[in-house]
């Protein structure tokens, strides 16, 4: 039986390790946190992702934690003005076999962790540093702080700083994109009902965009702003913000905005980095996944779920041939040109929310009317929720 070493236990590297697990191989996951405690914020698992959790065995359980959002819709900035941009709900089933949920971070990785034990027990070790690795062609060996640990494959998925991807290819060096966001969560009882309705909503407008959307039940609501801003570079999730910095940023959009943030206990900033899709992810038996190999910026919803993909295809690679390198390059293959044209299309939408035809209201809804038609809608999301892990060539 291969031993499969995977660095990181976000969820990228949790569904690698279960999508082994099920294929019948031996993982060892090394996370350097104490607990599997990621910070709370909300994410979007659109058909294709699903696809892959149902077929991991855990879509049921993710579902009792999460909200089947009916639709998405987009915002003028000032006005309120409303558009629809695609049903979801019962359609995107019926469409593409699968939901669309939207998630609290936490609840997925737990779901996945809680998947693991109890298929693999000894699988996820916390608390261990990974230090660098060495591989020859009986295999790869992990430096942790706890010492070295062997393997047949060692998978980087230890994020957008991952030592792993630094150990194969050097230093990167992300390029600051001028835009910041902020981020919290609500409690949906502190919201107006007219603000308490299960769809997703995109806010458009001249040099900034904020998405919300329901988690856990409509118990929570999910909020991103993301503003031009060339004065904050600090790339960190936990940053505390205050209020009253994050309402600067959006003076004189609606009141509706103003009011989800003056319900958001700490609004928290970071921000956001460019670094180009690698041209190469696998050297021998080591490879990399999800953000350690392509992030995004965070404006098609896909992050979370490319690394899901990921995981399912590496296990379908090295479940189908012998040979270790030759599996990881048949992944790496299989998932590269879809990764860097996901790349690519969230950057696109970074000017397509946030163009200037927004400012006034005439404009924009010209704009938007041009923008968002249902053909260039389908365009832009049809080649991501119609993907199916089970049967893409490898």
């Amino acid at each position: 039986m291969k031993k499969i070493l995977i660095a990181g236990a976000g969820i990228g590297g949790l569904a690698a390790a279960l999508a082994l697990i099920r294929r019948g191989f031996a993982v060892a996951v090394f996370e350097q946190a104490r607990e599997l405690r990621e910070v709370g914020a909300g994410l979007q698992l659109s058909p294709n992702g699903n696809r892959a959790l149902y077929a991991l065995g855990v879509g049921d359980a993710l579902a009792r934690l999460s909200c089947a959002a009916d639709g998405k819709e987009i915002r003028l900035w000032n006005s309120g003005e409303t558009w629809k941009l695609f049903d979801l709900g019962a359609v995107a089933v019926a469409n593409y076999g699968y939901p669309y949920f939207t998630v609290w971070r936490p609840d997925l990785l737990a779901v996945l962790a809680d998947a693991i034990r109890a298929a693999q027990p000894d699988a996820l070790h916390l608390g261990v540093q990974c230090r660098g690795f060495t591989q020859d062609d009986a295999g790869v060996v992990l430096a942790t702080a706890d010492g070295p640990v062997e393997g047949d494959a060692l998978i980087g998925a230890d994020g957008v700083h991952s030592a792993i991807r630094q150990g194969l290819f050097g230093a990167d060096r992300p390029q600051f994109t001028g835009l910041m966001a902020w981020r919290g969560v609500i409690p949906m009882a502190r919201l107006p009902a007219h603000l308490k309705r299960m769809v997703g909503t995109n806010w458009v407008g001249p040099g900034g965009h904020i998405v919300h959307y329901p988690l856990r039940g409509g118990t929570l609501m999910n909020f991103v702003g993301v503003r031009e801003r060339p004065d904050w570079t600090v790339e960190s999730w936990s940053v505390a913000g205050e209020t009253s910095e994050c309402l600067d940023d959006f003076s004189g959009w609606h009141e509706d905005i103003q009011t989800m943030i003056r319900a958001i206990d700490v609004p928290y900033k970071w921000a956001l980095m460019h670094r180009p899709p690698l041209a190469r992810w696998s050297v021998g038996r080591v490879s990399l996944l999800g953000d350690a190999c392509h992030s995004t910026l965070p404006f098609l919803a896909q992050g979370a779920v490319m690394a899901i993909e990921d995981g399912y295809i590496l296990a379908r690679a090295l479940a189908g041939e012998a040979d270790v390198a030759t599996a990881l390059a048949r992944y790496e293959h299989a998932r590269h040109a879809r990764t860097t044209r996901m790349v690519e299309g969230s950057a696109a939408n970074a000017q397509r929310f946030h163009n200037p035809e927004l400012a006034h209201a005439a404009g924009a809804r010209a704009y938007v009317e041009r923008e968002w038609t249902e053909a260039r809608v389908r365009e832009r999301y049809e080649w991501l929720f119609t993907y199916d892990v089970e049967a893409v060539p490898l």
